[in-house]
């Protein structure tokens, strides 16, 4: 991005939130699920009652030990939990459990793509096990607390201050949602609160080593948000440095509809936190084969896969992007080679997935859906986030694992196509007829459909002799012009001929006996 004055440059650090996908909270067995009414989901050990006492979830450690793993970072088999004490009205214990001095992991690195092929390592400090506070609700000048929340389980990730723009911020953070989506760490749902994210930023003159006094840009929910939030935040500091200035330590909060961060109170040193070890809890003792085994269960990352996209099938960036974007369409994806073993180009597999199943999903899903778009579309726009967005996001959560089982049907239906029983447009009207089929339950094969959509094409060649034979006596001129040199005309004829079959006609077919009858006129026989 261009600064207000390209002298200075950037550091940018992250903190991740990201919720754990476990059934039950991190230290009591209340229900981990979001939306429900509130404060319905809590207990003496989520409220602070005298007496309660907190158990480790192991199934949060497991899920926090595969996220480590899978960035790079080493395990600690020996981690501490500690009181981190701090007053605020959602955290009724007056302090959060969380972890300090010795974390569950630490030293790890992330690789990212910052454009022109070009890849940028970022270091990560560490991965600590924490759990979440509960969430303020604010009606004109009512506060409301809601401890639902209160007690889920949290991996913190925080890196080191490798990130020199807001687009590099905005990479980093993708890259490590589709890690921990497609690890089932987490769902990855920003809008939720289950993936957040707090930016530390500061700017220095370029060619200076000493970082400059930083702020905290706090709890920001999308990847728009965050690079709009670090935008004007470093052009506020070095407009601030311009004019004599200096940059307070301060936490501070993005409003998104003047598009400003906003101070939320003076930035506390880690030390004001008054942290001491977690006297109610022992030590967490992780060991070796603990660690291989979750270590040998961690499946093809989203990068990895594109790459092995990319190298093995020739697909371009763009498709192998899309195609790892869902992990639900990845994984039908390479089921779909594994069935085609090698009889149509992997490409045009591809192309279906892409131009043809996710778009047919998307349409068919906004018009079976128009009230929830609506309703997703409203909160979305508060925030200025295009439809296209709510579309993609809730067709996937929704709808595109309900078409898995039909993987056969679907890969059977580009056969059709690749041996001409029905042309492309029929292979649309047959993916559509499937899609329709799995909201009604309906179990039809392909064969099926195209004998009840009458979609087979048309390939007896005397009945398209007879048919291009008509279209030539309709159109003499056209013909003359044709046979004169005019060859765009080609394209009328193959046009006029599908019309007379209703598009039935096996392309094919048609362009072969046009071509040869074309020929025998130019040669007069």
């Amino acid at each position: 991005m261009e600064y207000i004055d390209n002298s200075f440059e950037a550091v940018i650090g992250l903190e991740v939130h990201t919720q754990l996908l476990t059934a039950t909270k991190m230290f009591c067995s209340c229900p981990n699920v979001f939306g429900k009414e509130p404060n319905s989901l809590v207990c003496p050990v989520c409220l602070a009652l005298p007496g309660s006492l907190p158990v480790i979830n192991f199934n949060a450690v497991k899920l926090a030990v595969k996220a480590a793993l899978a960035i790079n970072l080493n395990i600690n088999k020996k981690s501490l939990f500690a009181r981190k004490n701090y007053f605020y009205p959602d955290l009724p214990k007056g302090y959060q459990i969380s972890q300090f001095q010795d974390p569950v992991s630490s030293n790890g690195y992330l690789i990212i793509n910052i454009g022109e092929g070009k890849e940028k390592k970022i270091r990560i400090n560490r991965l600590h096990i924490e759990e979440d506070a509960g969430k303020l609700i604010h009606a004109g000048y009512n506060s409301f607390v809601d401890l639902n929340r209160a007690g889920t389980p949290l991996a913190e990730i925080v890196s080191e201050p490798d990130l020199s723009s807001p687009a590099e911020a905005a990479a980093y953070l993708k890259e490590l949602r589709d890690i921990l989506v497609y690890l089932d760490i987490s769902d990855g749902n920003m809008e939720e609160g289950s993936f957040r994210c707090d930016a530390n930023i500061s700017v220095r003159k370029k060619g200076d080593t000493k970082l400059g006094t930083r702020t905290e840009v706090k709890n920001v929910n999308s990847f728009k948000f965050v690079e709009k939030a670090l935008e004007y935040e470093i052009n506020r500091q070095i407009e601030l440095l311009l004019n004599g200035g200096k940059v307070i330590q301060e936490t501070l909060l993005f409003n998104s509809k003047t598009g400003k961060t906003e101070s939320m109170r003076g930035k506390e040193e880690a030390h004001d936190y008054r942290y001491f070890e977690e006297p109610d809890l022992s030590p967490l003792i992780l060991d070796e084969k603990f660690i291989a085994e979750i270590k040998n269960s961690i499946t093809e990352l989203p990068r990895t896969k594109r790459e092995r996209y990319i190298r093995e099938y020739a697909l371009s960036e763009y498709d192998a992007e899309v195609l790892t974007q869902y992990k639900e369409v990845a994984n039908d994806f390479d089921k779909l080679v594994d069935i085609n073993n090698g009889k149509v180009d992997i490409k045009k597999i591809a192309n279906w997935i892409i131009n043809e199943w996710m778009l047919e999903l998307k349409k068919k899903w906004a018009a079976d859906n128009h009230e929830r778009v609506i309703e997703r579309a409203v909160e979305y726009n508060e925030n200025s986030i295009p439809i296209e967005k709510v579309i993609n996001e809730e067709l996937i959560k929704f709808e595109m694992e309900k078409l898995i089982g039909k993987r056969e049907y679907f890969f059977e239906m580009i056969m059709k196509i690749e041996s001409g029983e029905i042309n492309r447009n029929g292979g649309r009207l047959v993916l559509y007829q499937l899609i329709e089929n799995v909201k009604r339950r309906k179990n039809q094969t392909v064969d099926e459909i195209i004998r009840d959509l009458n979609l087979a094409q048309v390939s007896d060649e005397k009945g398209l002799e007879d048919t291009i034979k008509q279209v030539f006596e309709e159109n003499q001129k056209e013909l003359e012009d044709l046979i004169g040199g005019k060859d765009k005309l080609f394209g009328f004829f193959v046009g006029e001929a599908m019309k007379k079959t209703k598009g039935k006609a096996n392309p094919k077919k048609v362009n072969e006996i046009l071509n040869k009858h074309i020929e025998n006129y130019k040669s007069g026989k």
